[in-house]
């Protein structure tokens, strides 16, 4: 099973305050050298698939992801909405502090998650195929 959405958007505020100017990922993508894991809920010992692409376009980080087992619980959750939440971890290399929170200008992208809660409530899945 594969899915489409964006793990993060440019230019909101999410519920922790961050805000993410576009390019903040180019680096990284630039400088990674295969896959990003895809985990459930931000847990690295239930990795459920890979990131098979992740670019950057006007609306913020697209990702696309395969999951290893299309028949499994992440499947069934996503395939059926219960989660559709998009999510990633990442390391904070370049920043900005403003009153309404940090800018987030260069970013280490580490792993992209399926979540049931986002940060960036409208950072989802909205694409899925068998």
């Amino acid at each position: 099973m594969r899915l489409a959405g964006y793990a993060a958007l440019f230019g909101r505020a999410d519920a922790s305050r961050d805000t993410i100017r576009s390019g903040a990922f180019r680096r990284t993508l630039a400088d990674r050298p295969g896959p990003l894991p895809l985990y459930w809920q931000h847990r690295p010992d239930q990795r459920i698939g890979w990131v098979t692409r992740a670019e950057e376009d006007a609306r913020g980080l697209r990702v696309v992801a395969s999951l290893d087992n299309p028949d499994g619980r992440a499947a069934v959750m996503v395939k059926s909405r219960a989660v559709s939440g998009l999510s990633f971890g990442y390391r904070a290399r370049q920043f900005r502090h403003e009153p309404a929170g940090r800018v987030l200008e260069d970013i280490e992208l580490l792993e992209v998650s399926l979540v049931t809660h986002p940060l960036q409530h409208a950072a989802r899945v909205h694409l899925v195929t068998s």
